[in-house]
C-alpha cells in the first residue's frame, strides 16, 4: 500500500488515474487531456505501473492503459475503519443539532401562546 500512496502523492499522476477511472486510454489521450508533454506522461504511468495501478496492453502501434483494481481496494480497505468513525460522528452531529432543533421550536411553541 506503500507504493500506492507514494504514486499518488503527485498530482499528475492522480489526475492520470482519474482519466482512467473513466475508462482504458492510450498515452497519447493522456497527453492530450492533460496538457503535459509525452516523456512526462509516460514517466507518471511508469511509475503508477510500477506501483501496480496501471497496466498496458499493446494494441496495434499503441499502448492502452487502464486502472488495475487491486491496489485501490488494499486502499479502500484501509480507509474503512475511518470512514466508518466519521460516519458515525457525523450522525452523532446529526442527532445533536435535530435536538436542538427540536428544543428551539418548542421554545418558540411555548412563546407564541
Amino acid at each position: 500500500m506503500q507504493a500506492t500512496l507514494s504514486a499518488l502523492a503527485e498530482p499528475n499522476r492522480r489526475q492520470i488515474v482519474e482519466l482512467l477511472r473513466k475508462k482504458p486510454r492510450a498515452v497519447g489521450e493522456i497527453v492530450e487531456r492533460l496538457g503535459l508533454r509525452q516523456p512526462q506522461v509516460s514517466k507518471h504511468l511508469r511509475v503508477l505501473s510500477e506501483a501496480g495501478l496501471v497496466q498496458a496492453h499493446p494494441v496495434a502501434q499503441q499502448r492502452i492503459y487502464s486502472l488495475r483494481a487491486q491496489p485501490l481496494k488494499e486502499l479502500d480497505d484501509w480507509l474503512e475503519p475511518y470512514r466508518r468513525t466519521w460516519n458515525e460522528r457525523f450522525d452523532q452531529l446529526d442527532d445533536v443539532l435535530r435536538d436542538l432543533k427540536r428544543k428551539e421550536k418548542g421554545k418558540k411553541d411555548v412563546h407564541d401562546k
